[in-house]
């Protein structure tokens, strides 16, 4: 141990340390100092940044043995306060730079770095500062970043003053509409927000520190748990296992109206007599710290017996594979769970076989990794009689209530869920597993707990994006009208099955997507295999089907010697056309969005065109996307007001907020329902994410939760101010409804019921409203290595009025930059590989273009809260279509299976070169897509006895 001296925000701290195990970061977050993050705890992500000694360092991996003492530290709490803010923080809130806020302390302390060395850098030198500082954002796609850090600069130097870069709210008072800050922006730019690790640290005497014993095999029976050494190590209290969880240890996992051969309760709290896949947990240690339950837990020996593994769809499916699971029934094709069919028109195969045009690819996506910056931290602890409270990263916290009741072991009503503010999220934490394995082990225990997961368990334990193996074909006559189209798609949803209804009918709706094409067949099918679990992920469903849908338009556009813009121009749907699910679009705007679109791309392809050289090729691309808005129906969202005895109103909500701006949304609709009262952005107040405090919202997923949250809480403000409202047309005060005897509390509902996608035929609607997103992207491609840089983007999209323009701008470059790092880099194939952030492909700063150029179309929705609807899934929905087209574009090949690494584009050019074209084969899905359509149609679903 060593007793040290630092000099930490100016002045000097004393403490002890262990100058070989802590870090830098570890002793100030001791000290308090929590605004330094610690994410990766590697050094690849930059949350850990802070100032030593003049120079920026990733603290987290900076030995104390190696800081001497009296140096001097900067960490975001000597930066500024709430009412003296550093133009660094300031500029991060005015210009959209603060979504989750999980990076915003590590980016701000890295640009006063650069700052401090380089008062007046470029745009560029910005870029290559973070990228080389392993500065990495998951929410922001870097371009606010460089604008918040261009902006403050020019404050330092004297050129703007702290006005010049501070919003100022519209002259009419609405901020509906406007670029108002996020709320939230503040806590975060000063290093105040406190998230799962933070709270752990804080946690009461008598907490105790969880560490998971993970499988480390596929598949295989579990014959022994050897915890002898582990229990009798300092500090341990106990080893958890699948028996002392009180309740059936299998989580509900609810499918909806979708065809299904499985009872949705396969998977495991901790694995009792198997393990399914790598990562599963199989013993959990209890202990006084987390230093001596993670090296408990790594004594801990699990004896296996291996079972088959099947690593693959096409695996899994072959007539020889045995049953993964034995709650599926057997359906003619081993481990098949779910299938979604698609009729319209005429029969698809006997137009494609006779029409003038046609094309053909097989195509497959990566198991995405969701790759946020904070692991998986959770708390839970006894509360009441008997019930348990959790804290995690909740985004839908009344459904986790429901899928873990029955599996540890207690009702409903004795389960209380509260949201810890999150390090990003993007639809992974909509799973139950983390939440009721530690509320499992709180009870075990009848103590609180608290599990902080490194990140290589975080990336093992978590689900991921499904990858889809897709068959497809596309028609069109001499004019390059569309006449038929058919899909065959296998999705490899790894060991468990959840989220697995909604994400068969979504990747089935979005073929053809948004074109008038009048004859589809098509086919979705869901296998078990020991890979890691599907989940939510941002777009869910939807990248997998235009992977394949909008590169069979190019190349159907190739075929044909016709511009991909032109093919697509000449498809597009208008009104009266009906979309795939047979029902009509809710809107029309494709024309007009390819309109706005044509300038730019016809400047793109000159552009491209003229840069060109023998090392560097140029290419640009397009691809039509967009989303549904809503989940299955019937539809349904709460939130409560309350008049406050001050004249200020309380929403309460479970509206969440996971990075994507719930709280800027729930302001800016509050604010303008409530015009009429002349209330401040602060006199609104929020209590969110508390299931004792606030009605059910559903989730915040699907890109509902601004349509839904708004329509709740314009109905919650009808309500309260009729209740104000005097005869003579102004309003009461609190204490005046108070006296007239009129409550102050109301509950605003939306409840809407509409066709979902029927399970025998694919029509319906799924969703109650629909967006629209034209994706350009343009590339460049180094011939000599194969590396695509995308050197530009350029989205088009129409989610009907903008209520907030920092939320769907935000939306709009985060999405592209996933969408990004899913055409070229990101996988969760390789559980050693990508285990960590860089090795799994996540993008860097110079990794995503500066330039992401968002143009709305605005189409009011009727129906919507003020005529906006939701966005967020659409932005992320094709873009990585667009990109892989321009790869084509530029270097005349076709890359068929994600990611599009240097090494897979580089081998296709080589082939090209050789006069060969690297094809992906047909992939073998376990059965013939007319025969199994044909099978179907004489086998309906009977939502009765369709699992038996």
């Amino acid at each position: 141990m060593r007793r040290f001296i630092l000099i930490i925000n100016g002045v000097q701290r004393e403490g002890v340390c262990d100058p070989e195990k802590d870090s830098l970061a570890d002793v100030v977050r001791r000290m308090g100092l929590t605004g330094t993050k610690v994410g990766c705890g590697t050094g690849q992500c930059g949350a850990c940044t802070l100032i030593l000694n003049g120079k920026v360092i990733r603290s987290c991996t900076k030995k104390m043995k190696t800081v001497p003492d009296h140096s001097r530290v900067e960490t975001i709490e000597g930066l500024g306060t709430e009412e003296r803010l550093h133009p660094l923080q300031r500029a991060f809130m005015t210009y959209a730079s603060v979504q989750c806020g999980f990076c915003s302390p590590g980016f701000i302390m890295s640009a006063k770095g650069l700052l401090d060395t380089n008062p007046s850098p470029t745009r560029q030198q910005v870029r290559d500062w973070f990228t080389s500082h392993n500065n990495i954002c998951r929410c922001t796609g870097y371009k606010p970043i460089v604008d918040a850090v261009m902006a403050a600069a020019a404050v330092l130097r004297g050129e703007k003053n702290m006005q010049d870069i501070t919003f100022t709210p519209p002259s009419d008072g609405s901020v509906f509409g406007s670029a108002v800050p996020k709320p939230g922006a503040l806590a975060r730019v000063l290093g105040q927000c406190e998230y799962g690790a933070d709270i752990a640290q804080k946690m009461p005497a008598g907490t105790y520190h969880l560490a998971v014993v993970q499988a480390r095999t596929h598949h295989a029976s579990i014959k022994g748990i050897h915890a002898e050494e582990a229990q009798s190590m300092p500090g341990v209290v106990k080893i958890i296992t699948a028996k002392d969880v009180k309740g059936t240890n299998r989580l509900d996992a609810p499918f909806g109206p979708v065809r299904h051969y499985s009872d949705a309760k396969g998977r495991p709290v901790i694995c009792d007599d198997t393990v399914y896949r790598y990562g599963d947990i199989v013993a959990v240690v209890a202990a006084r710290t987390r230093e001596e339950a993670r090296n408990a837990a790594a004594k801990v020996v699990v004896d296996y017996e291996p079972l088959p593994a099947y690593m693959t769809y096409e695996q899994a499916v072959e007539p020889s594979a045995k049953p993964i699971h034995e709650h599926v029934s057997n359906v003619g094709v081993p481990n098949l769970f779910m299938e979604q069919p698609m009729y319209k028109g005429e029969d698809a195969k006997t137009v494609i076989d006779n029409a003038p045009f046609s094309v053909s690819g097989s195509f497959s996506t990566s198991r995405e990794p969701h790759l946020v910056l904070e692991p998986e931290c959770v708390q839970a602890y006894p509360e009441g009689d008997g019930g348990v409270a959790v804290q995690y990263k909740a985004q839908w916290p009344h459904s986790a209530i429901y899928f873990m009741a029955n599996a540890i072991g207690l009702p409903q009503e004795k389960i209380h869920i509260i949201q810890n503010p999150v390090g990003g999220s993007f639809g992974y934490s909509m799973s139950p597993g983390a939440p009721a394995l530690a509320a499992a082990c709180a009870l075990a225990l009848n103590a609180p707990v608290s599990l902080v997961m490194s990140y290589e368990e975080h990336q093992s334990f978590t689900g991921k994006r499904s990858p889809a193996y897709t068959n497809a074909r596309l028609a069109c006559d001499e004019n390059g009208k569309f006449l038929a189209m058919e899909y065959h798609v296998g999705v490899d949803h790894g060991a468990y099955d959840e989220s697995a209804g909604a994400l068969a009918s979504k990747i089935a709706r979005f073929f053809g997507y948004p074109y008038a094409i009048d004859n589809i067949r098509g086919l979705v099918q869901m296998a078990y295999t020991n890979n890691n679990f599907g989940v939510q992920y941002r777009g869910f469903g939807s990248p997998q089907t235009y992977m394949a849908s909008e590169q069979l338009v190019d190349m159907l556009a190739k075929k044909i010697g016709m511009d991909p813009f032109e093919i697509r121009y000449r498809n597009i749907a208008h009104e009266g056309d009906l979309c795939t699910t047979s029902v009509p679009y809710r809107e029309y705007p494709m024309q007009a969005m390819m309109d706005m679109m044509k300038p730019y791309y016809d400047e793109a392809v000159k552009n491209a065109r003229q840069a060109d050289t023998a090392e560097k090729k140029h290419g640009v691309g397009i691809a039509w996307g967009g989303y549904h808005v809503g989940k299955p129906s019937p539809e349904h969202s709460e939130i409560v007001l309350e008049l406050n005895p001050d004249n200020t109103v309380t929403m309460f909500n479970c509206w969440m907020d996971i990075g994507q701006g719930a709280d800027l949304a729930a302001l800016v609709h509050l604010h303008e329902c409530l015009r009429p009262l002349g209330l401040k952005p602060e006199q609104l107040h929020f209590v969110s994410g508390d299931t004792a405090l606030a009605p059910d919202m559903g989730p915040s997923g699907g890109s509902r939760s601004f349509h839904v949250g708004g329509k709740a809480t314009q109905d919650a403000a009808r309500q309260l101010l009729d209740a104000m409202r005097k005869p003579d047309g102004t309003f009461r005060t609190y204490q005046e409804m108070k006296d007239e005897n009129i409550p102050t509390r109301y509950l605003g509902k939306f409840e809407k019921i509409s066709a979902n996608i029927d399970p025998d035929s694919g029509h319906g609607y799924g969703a109650i409203e629909q967006n629209y997103m034209l994706f350009l992207a343009e590339v460049e491609v180094d011939v000599a290595t194969g590396k695509t840089q995308v050197t530009q983007a350029t989205v088009i999209a129409d989610i009907g009025k903008i209520g907030s323009q920092h939320g769907a701008l935000g939306q709009a470059w985060g999405g592209f930059s996933h969408a990004l790092g899913f055409a070229l880099s990101e996988n969760y194939d390789d559980v050693k590989k990508h285990a960590t952030m860089l090795g799994a492909g996540v993008p860097r700063c110079n990794n995503v273009p500066d330039n992401i150029r968002v143009i709305f179309h605005e189409t009011p929705r009727p129906d919507a809260p003020f005529g906006g609807t939701g966005c967020s899934e659409g932005f992320q929905s094709a873009g990585h279509a667009a990109i892989l087209n321009a790869i084509a574009d530029a270097v005349d090949v076709r890359i068929y299976t994600l990611p599009a690494t240097p090494e897979k584009v580089k081998a296709a050019m080589d082939a090209r070169e050789r006069g060969e074209e690297l094809r992906q084969r047909p992939w073998n899905l376990g059965c013939e897509l007319y025969d199994r359509l044909d099978y179907l149609k004489k086998h309906p679903y009977n939502k009765e006895n369709n699992y038996q």
